[in-house]
């Protein structure tokens, strides 16, 4: 987690750069409850015909419009020159909570990729709940808990080393999976060096480095098993005996998507991850300009995600288009 001190004076670039992270935080929250409140509706309303896509995408913007809650839109009003510190037990609590919310989302973000690749590994895939009841797969549900409640046990260093600092406190140590810098006045208070190194470690190697292997494996998988059945829908045409996936064109439009997403989620991160080491290890003039990066780089995600949805999910489409003719 790294800091800085209160900026005194706002300059043409830190006005600029304020705009532009407002508007990404309220396209962000703006966009993903539109995902949750869309889709949502769309399986409250299908009783019986419950599509675990559909159930994945509500918790991957659930997950979003969490993090941008509980943490952008606190930044946005701090960024306004709006100061508020908490105490030490507040402290602990908000800075459990942001490492809880962000490692899910993390993880939620790849389950969607998980998921379609399982999906296509069947031969015939079905779209709906194939128990005969009403709800979701018990598997995908217990998938989805898994990641909630597996996060929140990592995240309870998070809630015991943590204090609260004051408006000169500063800190070295920069939590990635977390945040770019305090807020609230809550900064780490790890019993040593080494101890916060290893949980700072471990944060980037299970919640960044991990899952975005496993994402860019499991959507390069559904590309290739994609092409694979596309040759099977060729060779079908002249032998009606040879097994293929139903709904090819659907679930190749369903790859590009997570495949989009997988590239914003992966450039994000990176330009992150980029900023992030240049700030701790080469404390230079562009420093200030790079954590700025950082921060919009965290955003990007959470912001575009709903648009890149919106292409590929047809409820989410119509109501887009809904809103932009009733605008325009």
């Amino acid at each position: 987690m790294a800091a800085q001190g209160t900026a005194s004076q706002r300059t043409p670039s830190s006005v600029l750069y304020i705009a532009i992270y407002v508007v990404l935080v309220m396209l962000g929250n703006v966009g993903n409850t539109a995902v949750v409140g869309v889709v949502g509706e769309g399986l409250l309303r299908d009783t019986g015909f419950i599509r675990s896509s559909d159930v994945i995408l509500v918790n991957m913007a659930f997950s979003n419009l969490m993090v941008s809650l509980a943490r952008n839109t606190l930044l946005v009003i701090s960024d306004m020159g709006v100061e508020v510190f908490l105490n030490k037990n507040w402290c602990r609590f908000m800075m459990g909570i942001w490492v809880w919310l962000r490692s899910a989302n993390v993880w939620s973000t790849f389950f969607l990729s998980a998921f379609h690749f399982q999906t296509l590994r069947r031969v015939a895939p079905a779209a709906t709940n194939v128990h005969g009841h009403p709800g979701p797969p018990k598997s995908l549900i217990f998938g989805l808990c898994l990641i909630w409640s597996l996060n929140l046990i990592y995240s309870i260093p998070a809630f015991i080393f943590s204090k609260n600092g004051d408006e000169n406190s500063t800190e070295t140590l920069m939590l990635v999976s977390s945040t770019t810098r305090p807020l609230l006045g809550c900064i780490w208070d790890f019993p040593s060096a080494y101890s916060g190194l290893a949980f700072a470690t471990s944060s980037m190697v299970i919640h960044e480095s991990i899952p975005i292997f496993l994402m860019s494996v499991t959507n390069l998988g559904s590309l290739l098993t994609l092409y694979t059945h596309g040759r099977k829908r060729r060779a079908a045409n002249k032998s009606q005996d040879a097994p293929v996936v139903t709904g090819i064109p659907a679930e190749r439009r369903a790859a590009k998507v997570i495949f989009a997403l997988n590239i914003l989620f992966i450039s994000s991160w990176g330009a992150s991850i980029i900023s992030v080491n240049y700030f701790n290890y080469n404390r230079g003039s562009s420093t200030q300009f790079l954590l700025i990066v950082a921060r919009i780089a965290n955003i990007t995600f959470i912001a575009l995600s709903p648009v890149v949805l919106a292409v590929g999910h047809r409820r989410l489409r119509a109501f887009m288009k809904s809103v932009l003719s009733r605008v325009v």
